[in-house]
């Protein structure tokens, strides 16, 4: 089936109150695998956590799924379908993620490793991960791709009609960390099977943030609603005057980044003005260390051979002036002014439609 026309996603979006929320991973978790393993999976943080998104006036969360939480299809479920319903009662629908090509390339199941101490998302796993999405570029008889097809269309099957889920974002930045064009294959085939399935909720994969002009196209050419991702905050408002030319819903899944000037400050009142959804990047400060800049990821390997890791229990190191996130595992802002300024701008929700 094919994608939404322009007037029924701009329908469904006039529908929605102003989508405003973040990125989501709990922080007790280093990457999207630990924080739905069965072993792993611990409804308590999500439920204090979310309850301090609903706090902030956020309505949505982005939160990435993986591929491998598959391999045991019943059980995922189930986890899944608790994680929904701990937002549902904090009144937040969040946005799905199925695949993504950022960071670690070698994703596997069971124990996750430790976090490296102050380093941005040391342990983020890919999905499916470089070598496979190499692999299926070089191969379309690839034996994986159909595990891969069961994961998409079994999951958008399963919750096609759940509202409790505002919006699948089917790939995360395809062509990232190296891997450019050759993300291509995999992406089509996403594509092709999540519109078989074609279910109740956009579907969507981000313009800006993806690598290459064929899969930024593609992605253009499938997406019921426009997604993009941007961190510098002085290319925002040309960012959007561009992709209005689509005339489809525009959400920002993926903001904040205070070295760049990529503020709350700068940026919410932008995206209201606009009629424009907005994911920043990061809740609690916790596992992932997003708190630490990009640059920090220089450090890995040194730190690595060190031996330089967050062992359990360990207290979360912080940066003097913090890259994402926003609380302390405690919950404590890291700044009571910018806490109030995301209240008072998530106070009304009501957009305006010229």
């Amino acid at each position: 089936m094919a994608k939404w026309s322009e007037s029924e996603a701009l329908y469904w979006y006039k529908e929605q109150d102003w989508i405003v929320g973040c990125n989501y991973l709990p922080s007790n978790a280093i990457n999207q695998l630990e924080m739905f393993q069965p072993e792993t999976f611990d409804s308590e943080i999500n439920k204090r956590e979310l309850s301090w998104a609903n706090n902030l006036g956020f309505n949505s969360v982005r939160v990435y799924l993986h591929d491998l939480l598959w391999n045991d299809p019943e059980t995922f479920k189930d986890i899944l379908d608790r994680f929904l319903n701990i937002c549902d009662q904090n009144n937040i629908r969040p946005i799905l993620v199925l695949f993504d090509d950022c960071h670690r390339p070698f994703p596997k199941l069971g124990r996750q490793p430790k976090p490296v101490t102050g380093v941005h998302n040391s342990g983020w796993k890919q999905s499916p991960g470089m070598a496979l999405v190499n692999e299926i570029h070089d191969n379309d008889d690839h034996p994986e791709i159909p595990r891969l097809k069961n994961f998409v269309q079994e999951i958008l099957q399963y919750f096609s009609n759940d509202q409790r889920i505002l919006l699948w974002d089917i790939y995360n930045e395809p062509g990232q960390f190296g891997i450019g064009d050759k993300s291509y294959a995999l992406l089509k085939l996403v594509w092709e099977w999540a519109l078989e399935v074609r279910p109740s909720q956009p579907l969507t994969a981000c313009l800006d943030g993806s690598v290459g002009q064929e899969i930024i196209e593609l992605n253009q050419k499938n997406s019921d609603v426009i997604t993009f991702h941007t961190y510098e905050g002085e290319k925002l408002q040309e960012t959007i005057d561009r992709l209005k030319n689509f005339n489809r819903p525009l959400i920002c899944t993926e903001y904040m980044a205070r070295e760049f000037g990529s503020t709350f400050e700068f940026s919410l009142p932008i995206f209201k003005k606009n009629n424009i959804g907005c994911f920043n990047w990061g809740l609690v400060a916790g596992k992932s260390q997003t708190h630490f800049g990009w640059s920090t990821i220089l450090d890995l390997k040194k730190k690595k051979e060190e031996g330089n890791f967050l062992n359990e229990g360990d207290d979360i190191p912080e940066p003097e002036v913090w890259f994402h996130d926003i609380l302390r595992a405690d919950g404590s802002p890291y700044s009571s002014e910018e806490e109030i300024f995301i209240k008072e701008m998530t106070a009304s929700k009501t957009l305006v439609w010229k």
